[in-house]
């Protein structure tokens, strides 16, 4: 159910939940932060989710908070939630990254269509993450001049150069490039750069 959670920050607690029974009944997890420090304080903790995000609040507002979540490299989109005139900010947002904003009060309707569009980015993301860790995964059986071989070949260097800038012969390149291949499994060197490129190299 994690794909499904939704983590709605405002410091107005009648919007807090009217909006959390609305995303309830729509068959979401709500969790409730009355701030954004509050939500900050707990963030290596918090599960993934959208972020429903108020605009205008004491101590921190939303656009400190979005700023604050990306820093810390949290996987959690965010909507934006305005009330009247801070469209400006809104859009400050959505050049920061936010997904989408949503005018108070709110409506439903519009109001999924954005939660379920942040979901799509968070399961994008999660499913990104997950192809970089397999590919790490895969590029730790090979030694250290294997990955150097398998960095230079991702960069779109020939033989030539990557044995040059070795000190290697194109040939010692060549027998490294057939131990990749076998230690990655993979039949086609497109699959090993696709690989490579998961993992960063390159």
């Amino acid at each position: 159910m994690a794909a499904k959670l939704v983590h709605i920050i405002d410091d107005e607690e009648a919007i807090r939940k009217s909006t959390s029974f609305m995303l309830k009944v729509a068959g979401y997890q709500v969790e409730t932060w009355e701030s954004g420090v509050a939500f900050l304080k707990n963030i290596k903790d918090v599960e993934e989710g959208a972020v429903l995000l108020d605009v205008r609040m004491p101590d921190m507002d939303g656009l400190e908070v979005q700023a604050e979540i990306a820093a810390h490299g949290a996987l959690l989109p965010v909507v934006i939630l305005t009330g009247h005139g801070d469209v400006n900010l809104a859009v400050r947002a959505m050049k920061a990254g936010a997904v989408d904003f949503i005018e108070k009060p709110v409506e439903k309707e519009q109001l999924i269509g954005a939660l379920e569009r942040a979901l799509e980015k968070l399961e994008g993301r999660a499913e990104a993450a997950r192809l970089t860790e397999q590919a790490e995964v895969r590029l730790a059986a090979l030694t250290a001049r294997e990955r150097e071989v398998l960095d230079g070949l991702a960069k779109g260097f020939p033989n030539k150069t990557i044995a040059y800038d070795l000190g290697i012969s194109p040939r010692t390149v060549e027998v490294y490039r057939a131990n990749v291949m076998t230690k990655l499994d993979v039949r086609s060197f497109s699959e090993a750069l696709r690989i490579a490129f998961a993992a960063g190299l390159g």
